[in-house]
């Protein structure tokens, strides 16, 4: 991997990582579009980098984080499930289907379908408004729809969005659910993945973990603000539809 292609896979993470069309996908076309093969540290590499992203949610909602515990309660009861589950299937998830283009763009292309019509239920039955108002055993289930995030192209945000409209969150509130979420989610499969791999990286392979850290952050950044600004007015469909577009084009393009 080149610098160049280190920066741009940050790019592509950080502006994908909140995003319901699945930031690990879309890195993983996006290497196999470059020619980036999908070696150990490639896979770590793709993991790693969504720290970046993380931090960019932090720097913007540390001020409501640290002074409402109502809101920890549920970002811990819905991180539970994802958080076992992640422990246990951890090495089937990295050894077999991290890197899988088949499989992620066959997942892009059915979660699209998901987050249609998810959406379509949501402008009828979705009720809530505040993520505090949130029920406990609500924010469990929304949980166990991020667990279905392990696969690659199934996108963690689309699934936490899915599931929380489907319990009831109005859009805005499933969208700023799902960016608190990943705060414990991806600092735990983020710090894992690397405990488990640092000791195969070389001194320049940290080098471009540095640069895809960095750019992944500053374009999240914009990515966290502008989508929330549109969810506030807009549908999900835009985002259904690219999913399934993009997965039909790699599949009609790589396996046709």
């Amino acid at each position: 991997m080149e610098a160049y292609q280190a920066v741009l896979l940050g790019v592509v993470e950080g502006l994908t990582e909140f995003l319901p069309i699945s930031s690990t996908g879309h890195l993983i076309l996006t290497s196999h579009i470059m020619g980036i093969p999908q070696d150990s540290f490639t896979k770590s590499f793709e993991i790693s980098i969504q720290m970046g992203a993380i931090m960019a949610v932090l720097f913007l909602y540390w001020r409501r984080i640290v002074k409402n515990p109502q809101l920890w309660k549920r970002i811990i009861v819905a991180f539970f499930p994802t958080g076992v589950l992640g422990f246990l299937l951890y090495k089937l998830v990295k050894n077999y289907l991290i890197g899988n283009d088949l499989v992620t763009s066959l997942a892009l292309i059915g979660g699209g379908l998901f987050l249609l019509v998810a959406d379509r239920v949501c402008s009828k039955f979705c009720y809530i408004r505040n993520v505090e108002d949130l029920p406990l055993l609500r924010a469990f289930a929304i949980g166990v729809f991020q667990a279905l995030a392990m696969v690659p192209g199934v996108s963690r945000s689309g699934a936490t969005i899915i599931g929380g409209m489907l319990m009831g969150l109005n859009r805005k509130a499933a969208t700023e659910f799902s960016f608190l979420l990943a705060i414990p989610t991806m600092m735990a499969a983020t710090s894992y993945d690397l405990y488990k791999s640092h000791h195969n990286f070389q001194w320049q392979e940290w080098h471009l973990l540095l640069l895809g850290f960095v750019s992944a952050f500053l374009s999240a950044l914009l990515a966290v603000k502008v989508f929330l600004r549109f969810v506030s007015s807009h549908s999900f469909v835009p985002f259904g539809v690219y999913r399934i577009l993009v997965g039909a084009l790699y599949l009609s393009i790589f396996y046709l």
